[in-house]
């Protein structure tokens, strides 16, 4: 199993103290964090992309690219590329660049983004969520796969055999599905063959295996074998010096974001006896001390069908 962090560069202010960092010392912070990952042996390290004030990874593939240049061994992606927001072109291009940069380590898990706020910021329309996203995955498989695309859709200029450059180090650029609770966001991915990224930020870890198992099925029916059928997990983690030490530190936080996420979204403020629950031994969040972190884990790993 390989173990990685992704980190969408937040701008949280300290609960206690209120003291907000800059963004230059956050953004500058974060590449001192990923050094230390690539030292401690960590697999990958994720940047998240988002266009809101509470977060810095507007552009991912640049902070990826600086932390390339200072780092040796780990894997660096994105968590996720809003592709649906996105020129796929653009997109391959950046992650080619990144892959060359960093001789190889380069790799990208796309999604549709949890957030809403590139749609209007780039002139999209929300009702077309779905069809942007499935035309420019289609796009952008056939960029890896092809320098000289011809293509056609809805919602991009036409491609007429111009070549695309530059080409990755690596023979096929990596690219997970990012997937939240959607069936048919399984099924598509098991259906293209592509490795899949569950992000499981609330409830029972458990009651994703069915949707898991899905995703083998159509990828085994469209004649994938299980190795090409890759699953990963995203959660929230944190690691303490005691599993009380590690939730009464990171609740304030969570319960300061959450909030205001849920005035946005219509959403209860989430209570401490949730969060409890949430880092009991079957729900989603990865907090705790060393132990209780990798034997849940073990756990995922097992009852989602391997990891």
């Amino acid at each position: 199993m390989q173990i990685g962090i992704d980190s969408f560069a937040a701008v949280v202010s300290d609960p206690h103290t209120g003291e907000t960092l800059g963004a230059a010392d956050r953004l500058n912070n974060l590449l001192e964090e990923i050094e230390t990952a690539d030292r401690a042996g960590i697999d990958v390290f994720g940047i998240g992309e988002h266009h809101r004030p509470e977060y810095l990874d507007s552009a991912p593939a640049l902070i990826l690219a600086a932390a390339a240049a200072r780092t040796q061994r780990i894997r660096l992606t994105s968590a996720v590329t809003v592709l649906s927001a996105n020129d796929p072109v653009r997109v391959f291009q950046e992650f080619a660049t990144l892959d060359l940069l960093s001789r190889g380590r380069a790799e990208l898990v796309v999604g549709r983004g949890s957030f809403v706020e590139a749609y209007p910021l780039f002139g999209l329309e929300l009702q077309d969520y779905d069809s942007l996203f499935a035309e420019k995955l289609e796009l952008l498989l056939r960029i890896r796969d092809q320098s000289h695309v011809h293509w056609s859709g809805q919602h991009r200029p036409a491609l007429n055999g111009q070549g695309i450059y530059p080409r990755p180090m690596q023979e096929k650029l990596p690219i997970w599905l990012g997937v939240g609770g959607t069936p048919a966001s399984f099924v598509r991915a098991g259906t293209i063959g592509l490795p899949l990224m569950v992000a499981i930020i609330g409830g029972d870890f458990r009651q994703f295996r069915p949707l898991i198992d899905l995703y083998r099925r159509a990828g085994q029916q469209a004649g994938f074998t299980p190795e090409q059928l890759q699953v990963g997990v995203h959660a929230f983690g944190f690691v303490g010096e005691t599993p009380q030490a590690a939730r009464d530190a990171f609740w304030p936080g969570h319960q300061r974001l959450f909030s205001a996420i849920g005035k946005e979204r219509g959403w209860r403020p989430p209570t401490r006896e949730q969060f409890d629950a949430t880092c009991g031994p079957t729900g989603a969040y990865l907090i705790g001390d060393v132990q209780t972190v990798a034997q849940k884990a073990l756990d995922m790993d097992r009852m989602l069908g391997g990891l």
